[in-house]
């Protein structure tokens, strides 16, 4: 871990360390941000002591699934690539279900995700594998380089006064997410006693579990598939598609045709790539939900 964090200043560039306060090593500001992270990995344990039900596995899948969409499509496609677009309702909603996936909020996600292509595999690029496959995976989140908003880069969506406060209220949203948690589980253990369901149960399942899992599915597309995978175009970065992490995330593991052509809605370029946030757009766009997908050159019919 000291190692990790002594790469820090070298990992931001001149202008990303201008662009932002400092947050020094181990201030409250920076313990406060990576607790979370550490409580989270080793809360993983408590299956062991609430078991397991058919209701927990449901919030499991059911949690997992919003996490993931919520981040992949609604802080990626959306805010990060504006690949596509929707009402101002709808895109708060998909900002709340990225802030349920305890990656911080838009403002932060996006400036860290906008800088990783502005400086992809290259000095100024946080999480680059080419400084350790732990730390563009991981480790990179336990620097106090990463905790502060990269501002100037998100000035499009400081404009929005519902996302600034989905920003400064994250724990606040996750808290009553958590508190809402427990209350389901106790209500169901209360009317079907014989579920073997209860609140701490899908504490453990629905919140636990379930986004250290979306935790590892989103940081995969970081590391896994900056180092493993196949490469079809020219770009000057590392991207790699590997077709296990886009499963895992619903379509973002093809990750160097991302790289290739970013503000494509569709990450899966051929007929046989998988992106099932691509298909839900679709859909989506036929109800008029959202609209104005934009493609990549020469795309598959879907």
């Amino acid at each position: 871990m000291p190692q990790q964090l002594e790469r820090a200043k070298a990992v931001a560039g001149p202008s990303s360390r201008a662009a932002a306060p400092q947050v020094g090593l181990l201030s409250p500001r920076h313990i406060v941000f990576m607790l979370p992270l550490i409580l989270l990995h080793l809360g993983c344990g408590l299956v062991v002591l609430v078991g397991v039900s058919m209701p927990a596995l449901a919030i499991f899948f059911c949690s997992s699934a919003i996490r993931v969409f919520g981040i992949t499509t609604g802080y990626h496609r959306l805010l990060a690539h504006r690949s596509f677009k929707t009402s101002r309702t709808f895109q708060f909603i998909l900002a709340l279900c990225g802030v349920l996936a305890g990656q911080n909020g838009p403002l932060w996600w996006v400036g860290h995700h906008r800088q990783h292509h502005r400086y992809s595999d290259r000095e100024g690029d946080a999480h680059s594998p080419r400084r350790g496959f732990f730390w563009s995976h991981m480790g990179w989140l336990f620097s106090p380089e990463c905790v502060p908003v990269r501002h100037r880069l998100v000035v499009d969506l400081a404009r929005f006064a519902e996302l600034v406060w989905l920003q400064r209220y994250s724990y606040v949203v996750n808290l009553g997410h958590t508190l809402m948690l427990y209350a389901g589980g106790e209500a169901w253990r209360v009317l079907d006693p014989t579920a073997g369901a209860s609140g701490f149960q899908f504490l453990v399942w629905g919140l636990i579990l379930s986004t250290v899992w979306a935790y590892h599915g989103i940081w995969s597309a970081n590391s896994v598939c900056h180092r493993f995978g196949f490469r079809r175009h020219a770009t000057r970065d590392d991207s790699r598609n590997n077709i296990l992490v886009a499963l895992w995330i619903f379509g973002d593991g093809w990750h160097h045709n991302h790289h290739y052509c970013p503000q494509s809605a569709r990450h899966g370029f051929r007929w046989w790539e998988i992106d099932f946030n691509f298909v839900i757009l679709v859909l989506l766009s036929r109800l008029g939900v959202v609209w104005d997908l934009r493609l990549p050159p020469k795309a598959a019919p879907i």
